[in-house]
């Protein structure tokens, strides 16, 4: 089985995604919508698309049997619980949505169309997460009873020229995005190798002293002053999580920006910028080999002339030897990949689900629990640290997870 696509958003992600997407096997047309008419025509003829369409109404008044949506990350609740109403599959960039609301509107949605929805959550197939997944059904872990995600991306290392590029003259008042609006890079690591979520929360929010006009309240489209945050989470069972969202930070943002710690009652593992160890009671054995990614195209590659050169990496990554490569379609050998490996997986289990009508791996109710803690985290970060309540939609149904 086939079904066509039609890409919303042909930006930097947006159209290396549209290419992944029209060299899979199970996709039979990719059309691209964009803002910008030239950014989507450019990507058709980069690429050997279908076609654009004018506009993401004229893409749902279509034909096309599924979006892909790569808009900026504050408009996706709404953009996707409309597709899912007219009647198309959909896959969201990160994150889900930017309110409680807007996520309970999309599994509604989903529950009501029997639709594939899937939120592309890089982490998810990030080499640690699929290490420590593996070591805990085996085992290994015995109980995780802490773990801990980082999602470490200063601003000076590429997020300029993102903003700009995405934002145009008001860029600053969207580079200000509050940090734990964005959580699934750091929670979805987490989360996508312990079984468990999230229902509690306690957030501190550190409020930038920059003043460059990026997370200035008065400039900020979201009254947001917070560049740094770091939340405490109670999670279901038991267990305790900690994630860090950090904008201003001393860190080489362009390798492994996403980082991962679980500790356990047999075995930890644990992983820095270029170091990854497992530890036993009787030893420490160092697996960083394991999680290297090795690179998928050049840094220098044409398809990444409008990409910041400190955020090729993220572009660039591809598989590390913890991945499956053999569930792959063999069109991916030689495409571009990216944040460690995830891109191949992330459009190959979306197809995968759309071709034979199943649930995805990160469908919308793990979706909601990889976004809604964060959302709750700032709510949290705004009132001093107050503990809160997360609301938790439940399994996806007719599964345990």
């Amino acid at each position: 089985m086939t079904f066509s696509l039609g890409v919303v958003g042909a930006g930097q992600f947006g159209s290396q995604f549209a290419h992944l997407f029209n060299l899979h096997p199970g996709v039979s047309a990719v059309y691209v919508a964009d803002e910008l008419p030239e950014r989507a025509a450019e990507a058709v003829a980069r690429y050997g698309l279908a076609g654009v369409k004018d506009s993401f109404d004229a893409l749902l008044a279509s034909d096309v049997d599924a979006v892909a949506i790569f808009t900026q990350r504050w408009t996706h609740g709404p953009l996707v619980e409309q597709a899912l109403r007219a009647g198309k599959h959909v896959y969201s960039a990160v994150p889900m949505a930017v309110s409680e609301e807007e996520i309970a509107a999309i599994i509604q949605a989903v529950r009501d169309t029997g639709l594939v929805y899937m939120m592309g959550e890089t982490s998810y197939y990030n080499p640690a997460t699929v290490y420590a997944r593996k070591q805990l059904a085996d085992g290994k872990f015995g109980r995780i009873f802490y773990a801990e995600g980082d999602y470490v991306h200063d601003m000076d290392l590429g997020f300029y020229e993102a903003y700009q590029y995405s934002g145009g003259e008001r860029w600053k008042e969207t580079a200000s995005y509050p940090p734990m609006l964005y959580p699934t890079h750091a929670v979805g690591g987490v989360l996508g190798a312990v079984p468990a979520h999230a229902v509690t929360v306690s957030c501190v929010g550190v409020r930038d002293d920059r003043n460059d006009g990026v997370f200035d309240k008065d400039v900020s489209m979201f009254g947001n002053d917070f560049s740094n945050a770091t939340a405490l989470f109670e999670l279901n069972d038991g267990g305790v999580m900690r994630t860090n969202e950090m904008r201003r930070v001393g860190y080489p943002s362009h390798i492994r920006e996403s980082r991962f710690r679980f500790f356990g009652t047999e075995a930890s593992f644990e992983q820095l910028a270029k170091v990854s160890v497992w530890q036993d009671k009787q030893n420490v054995h160092d697996v960083s080999e394991q999680m290297e990614t090795r690179p998928s195209i050049p840094l220098d590659d044409p398809s990444l002339a409008n990409v910041a050169p400190e955020l090729r990496d993220a572009f660039v990554s591809g598989l590390a030897p913890v991945h499956d490569p053999g569930r792959l379609p063999e069109e991916f050998l030689g495409a571009p990949n990216g944040h460690e490996g995830s891109h191949h997986f992330l459009v190959d289990d979306f197809v995968t689900a759309v071709n034979n009508g199943t649930l995805p791996p990160v469908n919308a109710w793990l979706a909601a629990r990889f976004t809604l803690p964060g959302i709750v985290a700032h709510q949290s970060a705004l009132q001093n640290g107050e503990r809160l309540p997360i609301r938790d939609f439940g399994d996806a149904p007719g599964t345990g997870t």
